[in-house]
Formats: C-alpha cells, sequence, structure tokens
C-alpha cells in the first residue's frame, strides 16, 4: 500500500480493489526524466502508508543493490530525498566534496565523484514521494536553469498522474526496475560479425563485458589466459565471484566506483602465486568493458622489494571509516574524542599533527591538539573572534572544508600565518557538522607538501562527519557532567563546621554508573551551646531526581534541627514532608545529636545502615540499635525510637551510606566485618587520612553502581 502526505497529516491511499495500471508509470516517468537531462542513474520513492518512510519502487541505471542502505528512508533522515520532502524543494549536491559536508551517511557509503538532485514528488496539496536522478563526476558543479526547470516539471506531471490513479483506485503496482538487457553470450553477436569477434580473439591482452550487475557477458582467450579460467567458468558470473582471488571489497569497490563516476578507472591486482595484472575499467551506462594486461611494472617493484624512500598506501577504505564511526562512538568526553582521533584517524590518513577547535561566545575555542613540537604555535588561536581571518575560524563558520598542498597556498590566502610558522607543510581543515550546524573545525597537519584528490578530499570530509556527532555528544556529555557535579557540589557543604568537642571527617563519591550524580548526603548542624547534629541520608537513585529531593530533605532536616526539634521529632517531619510532596521516591536516614561535654549521643535511624563506634581501646562494635521505617513510605505517623550511644574520648563513630559496603557478590556481613577490622587497626590515624583509607579498601568503591558518602566524628579529650 502507498501513503501519501498533505505536508501537515498523513492519509492512506484508498483501499479500494486495485486494478493494474495501463502501463509502467514510474518506469516510464524516471527513463524519461532520465532521458531529458542526460542523468545515468535515478530511483523513485513512495510514501508509505501508515508511516512517516519513503519506501524506493523503482530505481534505473545502476544495481539496486547500490543503494540497499536507503531502501526504505525515514522522513526526517539526513538524506536528499527525504529532504526533499520535508522542504518541499528540488535538493541539490554538486559533488562528493559536497556529499560528504551535507550528508555523510551516504559519502560513507558511496564516496565517488557524482552529482544527484532529489525533488519532491508532490501536487499543491499532497505529497506522493521522491524522486533521485544522478550524473556522473564530469558534471558541473551546479544544475543548469534547463535541466533544473524539466526535473521540477516532470515531477508535476508524475505527482498529477499519481494522483489520478489514487482516485480512480489504481494505485501503482510493483515495477521493475530499469537496467540495460542481459550481457550478450555470443561474441559474433555482440560485435556484429564474426571477424570483428575473430579479430578481438588474437589482441594480446585480455578483454571482457561486465554488465551493470557485474556479471561477465563476454571474454577473449587472452583474457580467460591472464585470470586462469576458462570463459564458460566465467560466462555469467561476477568477476570477482569466479575468480577466488580477485574476491575482495577493494575490487568491487571500483567497479562500483566506475559505474556511479562513469569515469575510467584500474586497480591492480596479484595473481597467485606472483603475477601482477592491471585491470582497467571502461564503463558506460550499459555496463563496463575491462582490458586486462599484465603489470610490469608493478611485478619489477614486487621482485626487486621495498626501497628507501617507499611509503605505505595509506587509503582509508570503507571498511576501516565505518571501523572509525565505531570506535568514535566508544569516546565519551571531548578529550576522549580528541585522542581517538590523534589515535587512530590522524595516522589512517597520514597525518602528523591535529587541532580540534569549537567555538564559545562568537571566539575560537582550542579543545585539544596533539603532534605539535610548541604548543603555543595552536594555544594562540584559543580566544580569537570567530570574525578573525584564520582558516579554522573561516572554514567553523562557513561549514566548508579547506585544503592545502603546501605553506605557499596557505600563506598566500592567510598572510597572517607568515609569522606563524608551526613546523607543518600543508593541511586539512575539516568543518565538524552535526545536527545542521557547525560544532568545531578539525585540522590535520602534514610535515610534508601533501596532496589532496578528491576522492581522498572526499573521505576526509566524511570522517570529519563522524567526528562531529561524536563531539557533539563529547560535548553534551562534558555539560552534563559539569551540571551534574555542580549541582552535588551545591547541595552538599562545601566545608564541615568547627565544632566544641568534636573533630569531624566526610567524603562523598558519585556513582561511576550514569550521571554521576545521587542522593547521598551529610550534614553537620550547630545547635545550643555544646550541642551538634550529625545527619547522613541516602535518598533511592543516583540521578538528578534524587539529589534535588535529597537537598530538599537535607533543608528539611536542618530546619527542624534549628527549631530544637529532638532526634525522633526530626525523623516523623521529615517522614511527613516526603509524603506530603508526593515523591515515589524514599530515603534512609541516621540522625544523631552529640553532646560531647556529657560524652554521649543520642540516635534515631529510619531504615539507614548502623553505624560503627570504635572505642579509644580499639574494640569497635556495630551500633544496630532499634529504628524506624524508611522516610516517605509510611503515610501514618510512624515512631522513630531513639538510642543513647557513649561517646567518650577518643571514640571515633563512622556514618556511612550503604554504597560503602554494598557490591555484587559480596556479602553486607563480611563487608562490615572487613570494614570494622580496618577500623580497629587504623583508627588512631588523623581523620582525614583515615577517611581516605576507609573509603579506599572498599571494594564497592572500584566500580560504583551507588553513590558513598561517609561521615567521620572523633570526640576530642
Amino acid at each position: 500500500m502507498v501513503g501519501v502526505s498533505d505536508g501537515q497529516t498523513s492519509a492512506q491511499a484508498p483501499a479500494a480493489a486495485r486494478t493494474r495500471v495501463g502501463r509502467p508509470l514510474l518506469s516510464l516517468a524516471l527513463a524519461s526524466m532520465m532521458d531529458e537531462v542526460h542523468a545515468h542513474a535515478g530511483g523513485v520513492y513512495l510514501l508509505a502508508a501508515d508511516e512517516p518512510v519513503l519506501e524506493m519502487a523503482v530505481m534505473a541505471g545502476l544495481p539496486r543493490a547500490f543503494a540497499a542502505p536507503w531502501e526504505r528512508v525515514g522522513l526526517s533522515a539526513p538524506i536528499p530525498v527525504a529532504e526533499a520532502v520535508r522542504e518541499r524543494e528540488l535538493v541539490w549536491v554538486g559533488g562528493e566534496e559536497d556529499m560528504a559536508a551535507r550528508f555523510p551517511r551516504i559519502a560513507v557509503v558511496l564516496p565517488y565523484p557524482f552529482a544527484l538532485a532529489a525533488l519532491p514528488v508532490a501536487t499543491e496539496s499532497t505529497v506522493y514521494g521522491a524522486i533521485f536522478v544522478t550524473w556522473p563526476g564530469s558534471h558541473p558543479p551546479q544544475l543548469s536553469v534547463r535541466d533544473r526547470d524539466h526535473l521540477i516539471a516532470a515531477c508535476r506531471r508524475l505527482a498529477v498522474r499519481l494522483e489520478r490513479a489514487f482516485e480512480a483506485s489504481r494505485p501503482p503496482l510493483p515495477e521493475p526496475d530499469l537496467l540495460a538487457g542481459p550481457a550478450f553470450s555470443g561474441s559474433a553477436g555482440l560485435f556484429g560479425t564474426v571477424e570483428a569477434a575473430r579479430m578481438v580473439s588474437r589482441l594480446p591482452y585480455g578483454l571482457c563485458s561486465l554488465d551493470l550487475n557485474g556479471r561477465v557477458g563476454f571474454a577473449n582467450p587472452a583474457a580467460a589466459e591472464l585470470i586462469g579460467l576458462p570463459v564458460s567458468k566465467l560466462l555469467g558470473n561476477q568477476l570477482w565471484a569466479a575468480v577466488p582471488w580477485l574476491n575482495d571489497p577493494i575490487y568491487e569497490d571500483r567497479y562500483r566506483a566506475a559505474l556511479f563516476s562513469q569515469q575510467t578507472t584500474s586497480f591492480v591486482a596479484l595473481r597467485p602465486p606472483g603475477d601482477w595484472l592491471s585491470f582497467r575499467m571502461y564503463p558506460s551506462t550499459t555496463g563496463l568493458s575491462v582490458r586486462i594486461s599484465r603489470a610490469r611494472a608493478v611485478a619489477e617493484m614486487a621482485r626487486r622489494g621495498p626501497q628507501p624512500g617507499d611509503t605505505p598506501s595509506r587509503l582509508v577504505t570503507i571498511s576501516q571509516v565505518l571501523s572509525l564511526a565505531g570506535a568514535l562512538t566508544e569516546a565519551a568526553s571531548v578529550q576522549d574524542v580528541v585522542q581517538l582521533v590523534s589515535d587512530e584517524i590522524a595516522p589512517a590518513v597520514g597525518s602528523q599533527g591535529l587541532v580540534v577547535l569549537g567555538s564559545r561566545s562568537g571566539r575560537l575555542h582550542v579543545l585539544g591538539h596533539r603532534g605539535y613540537p610548541d604548543p603555543h604555535a595552536v594555544e594562540r588561536f584559543d580566544g580569537l573572534p570567530l570574525a578573525e581571518r584564520t582558516p579554522g575560524a573561516q572554514v567553523l563558520s562557513t561549514g566548508v572544508p579547506a585544503f592545502f598542498d603546501s605553506r605557499q597556498e596557505l600563506e598566500r590566502l592567510y598572510p597572517s600565518r607568515y609569522a606563524a610558522p608551526d613546523g607543518f607543510a600543508a593541511w586539512a581543515y575539516l568543518p565538524l557538522i552535526a545536527s545542521g550546524r557547525p560544532v568545531g573545525t578539525c585540522v590535520l597537519a602534514y610535515a610534508e607538501p601533501h596532496p589532496f584528490p578528491a576522492d581522498e578530499r572526499a573521505v576526509l570530509t566524511s570522517l570529519g562527519g563522524l567526528i562531529a556527532q561524536a563531539l557533539e555528544r563529547a560535548q553534551l556529555y562534558d555539560a552534563k557532567h559539569q551540571l551534574a557535579h555542580g549541582l552535588q557540589a551545591a547541595l552538599l557543604p562545601h566545608s564541615l563546621p568547627e565544632l566544641p568537642g568534636i573533630e569531624a571527617a566526610a567524603r562523598y563519591l558519585p556513582a561511576t554508573q550514569g550521571m554521576e550524580i545521587g542522593g547521598d548526603f551529610y550534614d553537620l548542624v550547630p545547635m545550643e551551646p555544646g550541642l551538634t547534629a550529625a545527619v547522613i541520608g541516602d535518598v533511592q537513585g543516583h540521578n538528578v531526581t534524587a539529589a534535588g529531593l535529597m537537598g530538599q530533605i537535607r533543608t528539611a532536616v536542618r530546619a527542624y534541627t534549628t527549631v530544637g526539634y529532638s532526634p525522633e521529632e526530626v525523623m516523623r517531619s521529615t517522614n511527613r514532608l516526603l509524603i506530603d510532596l508526593g515523591s515515589d521516591l524514599f530515603a534512609s536516614c541516621l540522625y544523631l545529636c552529640l553532646d560531647p561535654e556529657q560524652g554521649r549521643a543520642v540516635m534515631a535511624r529510619a531504615g539507614h545502615p548502623p553505624p560503627l563506634l570504635r572505642r579509644p581501646d580499639g574494640r569497635v562494635r556495630v551500633l544496630d540499635l532499634a529504628g524506624g521505617p524508611l522516610l516517605g513510605i509510611d503515610e501514618r505517623s510512624p515512631t522513630y525510637p531513639t538510642a543513647e550511644v557513649d561517646l567518650t574520648p577518643g571514640c571515633v563513630l563512622v556514618l556511612y551510606t550503604d554504597g560503602l559496603i554494598e557490591s555484587p557478590g559480596v556479602d553486607i556481613e563480611d563487608a562490615l566485618a572487613d570494614l570494622g577490622q580496618l577500623l580497629a587497626r587504623a583508627g588512631d590515624r588523623p581523620l582525614d587520612e583515615l577517611a581516605d583509607l576507609l573509603v579506599q579498601h572498599s571494594v564497592s568503591v572500584r566500580e560504583r553502581v551507588d553513590d558513598v558518602a561517609l561521615l567521620l566524628l572523633r570526640a576530642r579529650g
């Protein structure tokens, strides 16, 4: 079923019984359009009936396998046909660099020189689909007015025909793709006369013909001899499928490049054990002619081995690009992105230096750099206005890549670089464009003059698109990370107050999973002369919601303490507050009213882990005294019984949240016993040193699934 859209809502095509349209409407319209503008390939998409998706209906000029990743295209996808439907206008892509900059997903899979136009198939009220057509890489970078008018008029005519078809309950049925006819299997018929076939068979080099699907339709005896297979084994099969040593994606890629660009391409392959063959492909809109000969120069180079000065090829293949894209998904922070580009992408393209630039408040900022002997050569650009005439600012502002083969070329366009030697001789400035906006510039520097042919520029620009997406994610991650830590710092005490008779130390560690923010908290609140309240708690979860509720609980506990509530009243009032707030989260809490002058403390617990008490003689006791339920789960007025705790001089109280002792696969009682033994041995150390020791000893803090809060209190003599 085919769907239609009016731009605001989608309506399903009539569900009446279908009758076959008298002729293949889509195929004929596409063929006529391609002929009018001399395009060599194209395709028609129709809007799906029940979802915002374009589905390929017909393709012409090239095998449909070439467009396999885009058989179904979401209307929101960054693909030309989808953009044409969204914008209701023609989308023009003038070449491989333009494709790499605007549609990197396509450029990664099809890094070939070709131009493309995509148009909506729509009437004034309804969108039916979209059409794209392509031209070889030799096409001018601009679409002529004549061709533009022809394409727009043809799409309008097709939209009217589809409208009439739907009104007549005759939506188009599936149609075959338009490819050239099957390759000829008899040499005399192919060349017109038997004598012509005899002539070809006498040539000293190999000739074979491939159809658009890569299948061999003709091969002369010389080709069979060079390849090492009889003609009968070649005919009807794809060359790289019939010949085992040609079964490499690199060779198939050359065939695809020839068909897309309609330009002669070539490659050299090793026929085992040591014969190098040269394959030269001459494409047309009906297939390819392939000339096969011995690659003597390559064979001689192979025999003599590598020579001084020989440099390895640094061609970045599609598989390498996809591998690098996968690696970029693992980068979390901006510095992770910079490091990964330095470690993997720069070496892959032969670059020796790297700078990643971003912008903030209209100024250029250096996000990271590698490979520069003098860092000041890079850092001096930090803070420059984007209006400053520098290649980095220009590329970031315009989103257009810039390539400089030599220092002379760079300094001719940017004279200010005369005064800024950095030791490099060639540069690629790649715009990092994500979500339709520039997020930065990636500068790849080369130690020697470096030409940038068109295919390399396309690959580099495509890599820029992948780096941009990783950088955008990393910047969001860093911003979220800073927000989380800022919020946590604002909600926890900046420092502990100086208290008479009490020495205190605290530590907080966020969970290592998620946003690194949580609901654990602690506080010390001075009361009437000589008394102090110590509180520690844990709100369920480790996210912004938990942190926000934690801030409310900490504020409430401090307020109830200040007005003179007893420990039990503080717990009961805080429980009522959580109930009234209607939060789905609950919290545990431990509250102590410390009276060091009398050598005692009064404790109230709400579902919180019991504290540890170390006496001056080194004995450690777990204060698993009576307590009440968790805060926020009992709407009645639960009781929170209190208990008196010994606090003679030299005693150390250890208050903690369960993140300190809970860890997958570790028994809590065993973890608590280990903590107590460490406290017994090291309890006489300075309190800050003891706090660090207790935190570092815990197995759970190494890969924390929960937050950790620790509050140590020591009674002075």
